[in-house]
């Protein structure tokens, strides 16, 4: 398997333990004090780093340092949509667009030689 593609598969796993840690707490813990949250959070973000850092030591065989930063961006944004419409149950919004469109000028300026 490519290394741009182990990379990124492990990065989008990455991604969904990431922003269940970060978020999914504001819907499911909200009636439990904050420390409550934080572990759990903690708890969560360990299986996320067991994957992210894998997934960067791999992708910087063939990517350079800000590559990686911009494709976690691109998987950010792809995997916080979804989460946010469809867990979080929040609106559709064209703000979501505009975001893509400016994170695809941004890979433009990373990937260019």
């Amino acid at each position: 398997m490519p290394v741009i593609v182990k990379t990124t598969l492990l990065l989008i796993l990455s991604n969904v333990f990431m922003t269940f840690a970060w978020y999914a707490h504001l819907k499911n813990l909200s009636a439990k004090p904050w420390y409550i949250a934080a572990l759990v959070s903690w708890g969560i973000a360990f299986f996320e780093y067991l994957v992210q850092v894998p997934a960067n030591r791999i992708g910087y065989t063939e990517l350079n340092l800000s590559q990686l930063k911009i494709l976690q961006e691109v998987i950010t944004l792809a995997v916080f949509v979804p989460f946010a419409l469809f867990y979080m149950n929040q609106p559709l919004k064209w703000d979501y667009l505009w975001a893509a469109i400016c994170i695809i000028g941004a890979v433009y300026f990373i990937f260019r030689n």
